[in-house]
């Protein structure tokens, strides 16, 4: 998948019929409430998370940390409630809360074409790139703690919920203890490994950082399995900022076949049918939510940037996903970020298509009357130890 947008776009819808034809030919229609199922979805999450994290550049996090917090709180949570309460208005169910939820991040292709320089200015791309980093591990602990409070409206108990919570405070606090607890022992772990010479600059010999890299890469498999066996999704993206062997295309890899067996079981759960409607709604309103979300964070750029900022949704990998894991606890969930997906990716491409075109017949100076946001001095990125 590494090649043309188009040769990507193929293997993705390829997986995905492969699944659905699997299904069709098979009896798989108790395949979702298996454990092995569970533990799939959620290694393919823990996967992509990963994937994000290793992103984020903490020099640029603290050079632009209101940017952050924007992105954080105003750019995934606040989009995620807006979703979740048009879906819950129109539908009166629990489960709207969760459908909003599992489409309100940013997918990174997204990104990628947005962040060409013909297109966005340099500070436009470093909010996008925050945003889209940030916004993948806290929206998955936001899915987690709202199906449990969904679960629990529905009258189901939250116990059954993904990751260790339960209907009472205590449970929830001791699903942070153990977060926290795994993103500590990582920590551990990383130091112990840069104190052995794993570090730059360290006087160990080529023999023994070798050793201690691939001992990195294989404690980073382990936190991974572990992380997606007890769903501690946050203690794995806090151990992600900082947990970073060198790796070279691995995470790239990795992150596109995990995007493939996603959308293979997809196909396989599609074969239940497709909810049209309310993928339509759940579409329209990620779209619109993101509109209005983009506002404050965009303030103070160009008209340009706030365009291509505004009509940044797109979703992909983490959307899958999170829909592959909630489709236990809330049946249909697929049959509906599915559609949802394919609604609000042609929103986004024909958005562009159409900022494209403005942009090319726009004269260079036309915003030359309008206040220009003062550029911020490129921050010196510091090159984690992958």
């Amino acid at each position: 998948m590494a090649g043309h947008p188009l040769a990507r776009t193929a293997a993705v819808v390829g997986a995905g019929l492969a699944g659905l034809l699997v299904a069709w030919a098979g009896d798989l229609d108790r395949l979702d409430s298996s454990p092995a199922y569970l533990l799939l979805a959620s290694t393919l999450l823990a996967v992509g998370l990963v994937g994000s994290t290793r992103d984020v550049s903490l020099a640029e996090v603290r050079a632009h940390l209101s940017t952050v917090l924007l992105a954080v709180t105003v750019g995934v949570i606040a989009k995620a409630a807006l979703i979740a309460g048009v879906m819950f208005l129109a539908f009166h169910d629990p489960a709207a809360l969760v459908l909003g939820v599992a489409v309100a991040q940013i997918d990174p292709l997204a990104v990628a074409a947005m962040s060409r320089p013909d297109r966005t200015s340099p500070r436009a791309r470093s909010i996008l790139s925050i945003w889209a980093s940030f916004d993948d591990p806290v929206t998955v602990l936001v899915t987690v703690y709202f199906s449990a409070v969904a679960l629990d409206l529905r009258g189901g108990g939250s116990g059954s919920a993904p990751g260790l919570l339960g209907d009472r405070p205590v449970d929830l606090l001791l699903g942070l203890g153990a977060n926290l607890a795994l993103a500590a022992v990582a920590g551990l772990l990383w130091w112990a490994l840069r104190a052995a010479g794993l570090r730059e600059g360290s006087p160990a010999g080529p023999r023994t950082r070798a050793t201690l890299r691939w001992t990195a890469v294989a404690l980073l498999v382990v936190l991974v399995l572990f992380a997606a066996w007890q769903f501690l999704m946050l203690g794995l993206a806090i151990a992600g900022l900082f947990f970073r062997p060198r790796l070279g295309p691995v995470v790239g890899r990795s992150t596109q076949a995990a995007y493939l067996v996603a959308t293979f079981l997809l196909g396989l759960l599609l074969v239940r049918g497709v909810h049209v409607r309310e993928g339509l709604l759940l579409g329209l309103a990620a779209v619109a939510a993101h509109l209005l979300v983009s506002l404050p964070i965009s303030r103070g750029l160009p008209a340009a940037d706030r365009r291509y900022l505004a009509w940044g949704q797109q979703n992909g990998l983490t959307a899958v996903i999170l829909a592959l894991v909630l489709e236990r606890n809330f049946p249909g969930t697929v049959g509906v970020v599915a559609v949802a997906i394919i609604v609000i990716n042609s929103i986004h491409a024909l958005a562009t298509v159409l900022l494209d075109r403005r942009s090319a017949a726009t004269p260079p100076d036309v915003d030359a009357g309008l206040p220009r946001a003062r550029e911020v001095p490129p921050t010196r990125t510091l090159e984690p130890d992958r």
